[in-house]
């Protein structure tokens, strides 16, 4: 028995036949407890792995490989109907810069996205009818762009959100200007409650349908909102 220690690949713990520990019954409750959800739980408690495992439930681009990824799984054998239907898009904030002025922070939070947003629209090409405009200054129109094509399909958007907080803690528990540069981030029209903004206004029947988000604390959400 090989254990996938360190591993947060759900399709390849399953392809290589990995101890796995069935815990998929809980994505029927998770759909039974809203559209956009926020867990919060202490580093190294398998937030990435549950992250990696609704993608690979409901991307429609793998409904063909569903019975190899999750049969003989709880939610296997008896799925929800949503499974495989939607165009999903991860971020994982644990890779933007911290250790910058604000201004660089934005700049590296922004690249991120668009990378994710890129990787998106090429991903999806074959459903989608109308071109993804990239805003290398601006990945909020990038994103606004890729729902608007979403738009014109029969598909929504599911948004999964790793570690949402992780920069943003980095900031405020750094000696230099952490306070300070911390609340540029979380106020006014600071990086991330812009971006959060767009993610509210997005949810609001414009392509995005389901958001799920991991994070350590509720902090950064209490303070951006």
């Amino acid at each position: 028995m090989k254990f996938p220690y360190g591993l947060a690949n759900f399709e390849r713990i399953r392809s290589e036949n990995l101890y796995y520990i069935d815990r998929t019954d809980r994505i029927r409750t998770l759909e039974e407890s809203g559209d956009q959800l926020l867990l919060l739980r202490p580093r190294r408690f398998g937030k990435s792995l549950w992250l990696s495992t609704l993608e690979n439930y409901y991307d429609i681009a793998k409904a063909e490989r569903f019975d190899e990824l999750f049969g003989g799984l709880a939610i296997g054998e008896n799925p929800t109907p949503n499974h495989n239907r939607y165009f999903v898009m991860k971020w994982n904030f644990s890779v933007v810069e911290a250790l910058s002025g604000s201004e660089a922070i934005r700049a590296s939070l922004h690249r991120h996205l668009n990378v994710q947003i890129t990787a998106t629209a090429n991903k999806y090409r074959a459903w989608l009818t109308q071109e993804v405009t990239i805003d290398p200054d601006d990945a909020l129109a990038s994103f606004q762009s890729l729902l608007a094509a979403i738009a014109k399909t029969d598909q929504r958007l599911y948004l999964l959100i790793d570690e949402y907080d992780n920069f943003a803690n980095e900031v405020l528990v750094s000696r230099e200007r952490g306070e300070a540069r911390y609340n540029e981030l979380v106020s006014g029209e600071g990086a991330i409650k812009s971006l959060f903004k767009t993610l509210k206004d997005a949810a609001e029947g414009r392509g995005l349908e389901r958001v799920f988000i991991t994070g350590v604390t509720p902090v950064v959400m209490a303070d951006i909102t």
